[in-house]
């Protein structure tokens, strides 16, 4: 997939920061306390709406014109790049192989027992973070 680059509408807040609406992705609001985080942000929530979507089999919007968009007031246009490989590899349900070494005799008693070494670390890890 290539990465798509994305309008956002960058909003001043009075109390400071940044809230940014990405107008192509319904719904798909963000905020920051500081410019830099909110640009950070809205990448994050664009690539996260997107992602959302392809994990479901449904398609997104391609990305419109800058120019065709209309702020008020101290609003800003900025465009965000999404690169969604890089998201989905992080973020994704996608699985990974990773390599781990466990004792010869736990391989042996886990072979003999049809243990499934995949779902054993995945389910302790999941264990883990819910306890967080």
């Amino acid at each position: 997939m290539k990465k798509l680059i994305y309008p956002a509408i960058f909003i001043p807040a009075e109390e400071g920061g940044y809230t940014v609406e990405v107008p192509d992705l319904s719904g798909c609001v963000t905020e920051g306390d500081t410019l830099d985080e909110a640009f950070d942000m809205a990448i994050d929530a664009a690539s996260g709406w997107i992602l959302s979507k392809i994990e479901r089999g449904m398609t997104y919007p391609m990305p419109s014109e800058p120019q065709k968009i209309k702020t008020k007031g101290d609003e800003f246009i900025s465009l965000i790049k999404v690169d969604i490989d890089a998201y989905a590899e992080k973020y994704g349900n996608k699985t990974v192989r990773k390599n781990i070494t466990i004792p010869a005799w736990l391989n042996t008693f886990g072979e003999a027992n049809h243990i499934n070494f995949s779902k054993v670390l995945t389910d302790e890890l999941i264990k883990m973070v819910e306890e967080q």
